[in-house]
Order: structure tokens, then sequence, then C-alpha cells
């Protein structure tokens, strides 16, 4: 006999005008701002690789936590794109929740603190309506992330300028979204379907691994994400090497840059010992260390993602 499973018809989905939103269009950066008083050595460097990399039509990857988008700098991002500095971007299954409330509403975020004590957290009917267009997704043989953008380019979002998927699909760039199953908020509501999710989530990883075939001379840079960013990069990279191998090709002179807010004052080329607690974080030793210890180069930024992103934008114009 299967075990019981809990009844999702049971759930009470509320709209989100009743919501207490933590973020709204004060948060979003101007492109025009003035440039944040940050600097790092890295970033000119980084700037001009991106810049190489462009002009040899090799992969700009880009993998990113979702608190990038909460950080403000969605416009960036989507300059980045029209521009062909990026030609990939990668998220996690969250990214995506903030992105499509931000162009739906133009707010984004709760109080877990709040929502979690009522069992309200993450039951808001709009949100909710992403599964949808996941499903339609998978009907259509669509990654996770083109589905999204697709259904709010062409939906009744009044402020889809702001969407860095919408952006993508408009431009015809990939960005890939990795979920993990019960990681989200939509994956409570009752219209989720398993099945569509794991397909169209597994589109974008082979997706993201053909990008990731082309990373001779490109860049990769992880942009907040301490888990996923890594890890799907490390099973992609493995497989492009595999075909690459076959093939006479090799995938090793390329740059990674980790951006993100930990502390790393050892040489960040070396991988921690196991006796050290960071040993177990993923982007040093495997952005940082592993994956490039056979020809690339790696840089770690430590910074808030509302200095360390305008200032690599601008790094980039500088260089071209």
């Amino acid at each position: 006999m299967p075990h019981p499973a809990f009844d999702r018809s049971r759930l009470k989905i509320q709209p989100l005008a009743r919501r207490q939103h933590d973020l709204d269009f004060s948060t979003l950066l101007s492109l025009a701002a003035a440039r944040p008083a940050f600097f790092h050595a890295a970033l000119p460097v980084l700037g001009q690789r991106l810049k190489d990399a462009k002009k040899r039509g090799a992969s700009c990857i880009v993998l990113m936590g979702a608190h990038v988008l909460r950080a403000g700098v969605s416009r960036y991002l989507i300059d980045m794109m029209e521009r062909g500095d990026l030609t990939h971007l990668a998220m996690n299954g969250a990214g995506p929740i903030h992105d499509w409330e931000f162009a739906l509403i133009g707010a984004t975020t709760e109080s877990v603190a709040r929502y979690i004590q009522t069992g309200e957290f993450g039951l808001w009917e709009e949100t909710g309506r992403i599964n949808d267009a996941i499903k339609r997704g998978a009907d259509a043989g669509l990654g996770l992330g083109e589905a999204i953008g697709r259904a709010i380019l062409d939906g009744p979002f009044p402020h889809k300028d702001i969407s860095v998927l919408a952006a993508a699909a408009r431009l015809g760039v990939p960005v890939t979204v990795h979920v993990g199953v019960g990681y989200d908020i939509i994956h409570e509501h009752p219209n989720c379907d398993g099945a569509a999710l794991g397909q169209t989530s597994y589109q974008d990883f082979l997706i993201f691994t053909q990008s990731v075939t082309n990373l001779e001379g490109g860049v990769v840079l992880s942009l907040g994400s301490a888990v996923m960013g890594p890890e799907v990069y490390l099973k992609a990279l493995a497989m492009a090497r595999n075909v690459a191998h076959q093939e006479g090709r090799e995938i090793r002179r390329f740059t990674t840059g980790v951006f993100d807010l930990i502390a790393i004052d050892d040489d960040h080329r070396t991988q921690a010992p196991k006796t050290d607690p960071r040993y177990y974080y993923r982007p040093w030793k495997t952005i940082l260390v592993r994956t490039v210890a056979d020809g690339g180069e790696s840089f770690y930024i430590q910074g808030d993602h509302r200095d360390t992103i305008p200032c690599l934008y601008h790094a980039i114009r500088q260089a071209f």
C-alpha cells in the first residue's frame, strides 16, 4: 500500500492583495544611478574577459541565486543581455517567482516569520499561476525558464519591462531554471504538476549543458548561489568535457568568478582543507579551484550585490 499523501485540495489559497510585501519598485536600481563606491581589482579583469569572450563567440554564463533579483539589479542584467554581454543566465527555482511577482504587481517577498505562523506562507493565488505556465511549457516542449518568460512577455503583466525572464524570451537568450522539488512556494499549490516541473527543469539542465560546451575561452560567474550554481555547473561541465574529449577538443581555458558575501581570507585558488568548515562551501572548491585547475583562472569578489553587479556592469562598459 502507498504511504498517505497530503491532500492539497484542502488548502486555502488567497490573493496577493492580502499579502504584505517586503520589497517594491523602490528596491530596483536605475541604470542611470551613480556607480557605487565599491572597487575590486578583479572587476576590470572580468570586464575585459567578458569582452574577449563575446568577440570570440564563447559562452558568457551567469549562475545566480534569487537574492540577486531581490537586490534590485534586474535592469542591469537585462541591459547586459541586450548588449550581448551575457549569453546565458541560470537561476534557482525562487528566482522566477520574484521576477513574476515584480512583473505582475511591482512588489515581491513576504515575511516568512509572519506567514508561516498562520499557515499562509507561499499560498498566494497569482503566484501559483506560474504552475499553469510551466504545464503549458511542458506541453510545448519548452524549458522551465522559457515557459515562464513567454507567459510574462505575452501576458497581462503591467511591469514586464523589468522582468529578466521576459527580456530573455524577447531576446532569445536562454534563462534556465534548476529546481529542487519542495524548495519553492509554488510547489505547495494544488495546480503544481510534478511531471511538468521535472520535465521542464531537466530540459533546462540540458540547455545549460549545451551552453557549457561552448565555454572554452568563455566566462562563468556565480552570483550568490551557494549550492545550485556550483552543482549544476559541475555536472554540466563533466558532460561537456566528456564529449569534447571524444572529439579531440578541450574545455579548460576559461575564466570563473564568484560574487558573494562570505569572507575568504586565504588564497581562493587553493582548496580549503577538510578540517576547515569552508571546505564545504561549494563555490570555493568547485568554481574557484577544481574546475579551473588545468588551465583556467578564477576570481573572488566579496560584497553586496547592489554594489558588485552595477560595478561589474560599468567595468564591462569601460572594457568596450
